[in-house]
């Protein structure tokens, strides 16, 4: 037998996230900008609250445009 070693990517939970990398938070947003909903992400109610807030405080900050 050979033993393969498979490296599995760890999905970042929403609070785990960092404000100033647009690039993770746009898996969350569509092309025109619009938050996807949570039947889309597959996120809890309150994941989907934490990554709206992330989202839209970014933006303010200019970080997200």
């Amino acid at each position: 037998m050979s033993s393969t070693t498979e490296t599995k990517t760890r999905t970042l939970r929403p609070d785990e996230i960092p404000m100033t990398s647009p690039q993770l938070m746009s898996r969350y947003i569509t092309d025109t900008g619009k938050l996807l909903p949570k039947k889309y992400t597959f996120m809890s109610a309150k994941q989907q609250r934490k990554v709206t807030k992330k989202i839209k405080r970014a933006r303010n900050m200019l970080v997200m445009l």
